[in-house]
C-alpha cells in the first residue's frame, strides 16, 4: 500500500533550521514528483515547494524561497525540505504529497496530488 510519512517537524527558535523528511513505502519515488504543504491554525493549507521528476525542476512559495530547499535522495525513496531560518509563521503542521509524472504547471494546486502523508508539526517560536 502506498504510504507517506514525514519526520523531522519540532520545536525551534527563530532563525533555526529544521529539516523535514518525507519517505516513501509501497512504492518508488523515482517516476513521481513530490510537493510540500503546509496548514497554519485557521488558515488554509498552501503549497510550499515541489520538486519534480528526476529533480528536473523545483519550485517554491515565494514566502519561502531563499530560505527553504527541497531535495529527493531515489536511492533512500526519500525526499527532503531543508528549512533555515525559520520565522513563526512558518509553523503549520507540514505535509509531502505526490504524484505520478512530471509537473509542468500548477505545482502548489493540492488536487494534483494523489497521495498524502499524515503531516509532521513545525513550530517556531522564542
Amino acid at each position: 500500500q502506498v504510504q507517506l510519512v514525514e519526520s523531522g517537524g519540532g520545536l525551534v527558535q527563530p532563525g533555526g533550521s529544521l529539516r523535514l523528511s518525507c519517505a516513501a513505502s509501497g512504492f518508488n519515488l523515482n517516476t513521481y514528483s513530490i510537493g510540500w504543504f503546509r496548514q497554519a491554525p485557521g488558515k488554509e493549507r498552501e503549497g510550499v515547494s515541489c520538486i519534480t521528476t528526476s529533480a528536473g525542476s523545483r519550485y517554491y512559495a515565494d514566502s519561502v524561497k531563499g530560505r527553504f530547499t527541497i531535495s529527493r535522495d531515489n536511492a533512500k525513496n526519500l525526499v527532503y525540505l531543508q528549512m533555515n531560518s525559520l520565522k513563526p509563521e512558518d509553523t503549520a503542521v507540514y505535509y509531502c504529497a505526490v504524484r505520478s509524472g512530471f509537473v509542468y504547471s500548477g505545482w502548489s494546486n493540492e488536487k494534483i496530488y494523489t497521495d498524502w502523508g499524515q503531516g509532521t508539526q513545525v513550530t517556531v517560536t522564542s
